[in-house]
């Protein structure tokens, strides 16, 4: 095994070597310091590799070679089967004990044969078995070496870049995933702070343009999103925007909520306050023919029934919505946690899904979960929602407003999950293996 010895001032830099000279397979077998500063001794993973299969390759030869001597009891089998096939034979000599004594030498030959196939799949069963725990424990090693060495480049960070680690610090505690936070701040200039963070989120978050706005366009749009996110009263908000710009003749509103107790009902009283009409479909022909009788609104809103994500009637409610053409507005609690957040646009998300509603921003600690997942998602917000109030709590969205409020307490609190400096790089090193953010952002 051929193993490298590489030199540098710093761990990332000798890292960066070992990865120049052995690519990115290479496994780090020792690191410490030196005097000239971070000495790492690392192999090729192909040279671990073969090494691997050269040892199990030897074991499976030497094998091979050990089968190949027949056991006396085979020995003599062979012989007596042998000379028995040499003998001339002549009908009617074969007599019922020698046909008996045949029968058993047989019977023996094969359980010999058998016998011996059966060591050698077992052998091999075995060798196959030992190679993949051969790779597991490298792959092992492979992972512990490379999330040692993000420890040790994030310390390095703290020491030689540690405006760049304070607002990473800052990102994580807002809110902020660590995909995205590392995302942006690798393109950090050396003058950037706080003011260039909130311009490049400014600049990545899409939001609907006037001719974008729902309200102004009209047409059918259903609300969807998991339960109690705030489906009804958003739609009533929406209903109430429009009431008041063209009027309760044109503005409609339909419920497919036939799960939830009382739903209809609460929709009912929002459309008797607005003066609009309020209709309840079950399924795809009934909301084709509902929506033929309503073609002559400006604008129609579909309230959806409120089940969790991952339930089965989501997908059927999908597909009930493509087969008619129906426009889809997803709304986000911002209340919730990341991985909610991102489940849920993954369950509910489809090319019918036009963006996005904020909800529930009055509840939220803090925004940059929700607007993380807005960001890495590519959605477009239509409007923000921040309260129980209909009309009031309905906003369009200011991104300035948005981005001041998610960091205005940066460094102040006190929660218990808040990330303190000399923990970030144990947590950032444990995120290696993350999954790595698909797309770009602006700059």
């Amino acid at each position: 095994m051929n193993a490298r010895k590489f030199i540098a001032a710093s761990s990332r830099d000798a890292l960066k070597l070992v990865r120049t000279e052995l690519g990115e397979d290479a496994v780090i077998l020792s690191n410490r310091k030196v005097p000239e500063g971070v000495e790492i001794v690392a192999v090729a993973g192909s040279e671990l590799a073969h090494l691997s299969e050269t040892r199990v390759n030897g074991r499976g030869a030497a094998e091979q070679r050990g089968s190949r001597r027949p056991s006396p009891g085979e020995g003599n089998a062979s012989r007596t089967a042998e000379s028995t096939a040499q003998a001339p034979m002549r009908p009617g000599t074969l007599t019922p004990q020698g046909a008996n004594q045949a029968a058993a030498l047989g019977a023996k030959v094969l359980e010999a044969n058998a016998r011996r196939e059966s060591v050698a799949s077992r052998d091999k069963n075995d060798a196959t078995a030992e190679q993949q725990m051969l790779l597991s424990e490298i792959k092992t090693m492979r992972n512990l070496m490379q999330e040692q060495m993000a420890r040790l480049s994030w310390l390095d960070m703290q020491k030689h870049d540690p405006l760049r680690s304070a607002l990473l610090r800052d990102m994580l505690n807002v809110g902020f995933s660590p995909i995205l936070s590392r995302q942006l701040l690798e393109k950090i200039p050396a003058d950037g702070g706080l003011d260039w963070l909130r311009r490049i989120l400014g600049h990545n978050l899409r939001v609907a343009t006037v001719q974008e706005d729902v309200v102004a366009r009209g047409g059918v749009y259903a609300l969807v999103g998991p339960t109690g996110v705030g489906k009804t009263t958003t739609t009533a908000k929406l209903a109430a925007r429009a009431v008041v710009r063209y009027g309760a003749d044109k503005v409609a509103l339909v419920t497919t909520d036939s799960y939830r107790i009382g739903a209809h009902e609460q929709l009912k009283i929002y459309g008797k306050i607005l003066g609009v009409s309020v209709h309840a479909v079950r399924d795809t022909q009934d909301l084709k023919l509902t929506l033929s009788g309503l073609k002559h609104k400006h604008l129609v809103l579909i309230d959806t029934m409120g089940v969790g994500q991952r339930d089965s009637r989501v997908a059927e409610q999908a597909e009930m919505f493509d087969a008619v053409g129906v426009r889809r507005l997803l709304l986000l609690n911002a209340t919730s946690s990341g991985g909610t957040l991102d489940d849920v646009v993954k369950m509910y998300g489809g090319t019918g899904v036009i963006g996005c509603i904020p909800t529930k921003l009055d509840e939220a600690v803090t925004l940059g979960t929700v607007l993380d997942v807005v960001v890495r998602h590519k959605l477009t917000m239509h409007y923000i929602a921040s309260g129980q109030r209909v009309p009031e709590d309905l906003h369009e969205v200011n991104l300035e407003y948005l981005l001041h409020r998610v960091f205005k307490d940066v460094g102040k609190t006190t929660s218990a999950f808040a990330m303190q400096e000399a923990e970030l790089p144990t947590f950032m090193a444990g995120m290696v293996g993350a999954q790595n953010m698909r797309g770009q952002y602006a700059i």
